[in-house]
């Protein structure tokens, strides 16, 4: 049997390319953000900081995204990406 290598559009490639196209968006935002002031974040959306308390185990865990202009244009062309895998 040969082996195929598998190229598809699995949940794995949209998250890395939009994670991926986040990431790029909200670095060039913060670069530009002293010249255009618009383009800096301006939300923040996420679960706090949360623990779990079990006396012999502590878990915590949280998620925070700051969006912006650019960090949503990033997300957008990392899924158009995605849909021309």
């Amino acid at each position: 049997m040969s082996k195929t290598f598998r190229t598809g559009k699995g949940p794995l490639s949209l998250i890395i390319l939009l994670l991926s196209g986040g990431v790029i968006g909200s670095a060039l935002g913060q670069a530009a953000a002293p010249y255009l002031p618009v383009l800096k974040n301006f939300t923040t959306i996420g679960l706090n900081n949360t623990t779990v308390n079990l006396h012999f185990l502590k878990i915590s865990f949280g998620i925070t995204m700051s969006l912006g202009p650019v960090t949503g244009l990033g997300m957008l062309l990392g899924f158009l990406a995605y849909r021309k895998l």
